[in-house]
């Protein structure tokens, strides 16, 4: 079983930073897809940024160059650094594992995760 706890989510102004944390173990975070995942009511949950096991990343386009992903093996922790924040960036941020035996690369689709932390809530103010 997969066990995911998130931290890291505040308020911030509009220009500001966050780094969001996700726990779970050393083999979780070295054998299987990680991603993070934001939704706000009453729309679909939309890939932000994923990882796979070689550490190859992919970062959907609205936040390339302001947000990274990254893990620390160590600490068995999926991070999601989050830079030059905008209002359009308020959510619900979760981290995601694809639990399969094989990660064949990173992925944004939704579909494809069936492990899910309880979500941190980023509020960014103009």
């Amino acid at each position: 079983q997969v066990q995911l706890v998130e931290s890291g989510g505040g308020s911030v102004q509009a220009g500001g930073s966050l780094r969001l944390s996700c726990v779970s173990s050393r083999y979780t975070v070295t054998s299987y897809c990680l991603a993070w995942f934001r939704q706000v009511p009453g729309k679909e949950r939309e890939g932000v940024a994923a990882i796979d096991t070689r550490s190859s990343t992919s970062i959907t386009e609205s936040v390339k160059g302001r947000f990274t992903i990254s893990r620390d093996i160590a600490k068995g922790t999926l991070y999601l650094e989050m830079n030059s924040l905008k209002p359009d960036d308020t959510a619900m941020y979760y981290c995601a594992v694809d639990g399969r035996t094989w990660c064949p690369g990173p992925s944004l689709d939704v579909s494809k995760y069936n492990y899910w932390g309880q979500g941190t809530q980023v509020t960014v103010s103009s």
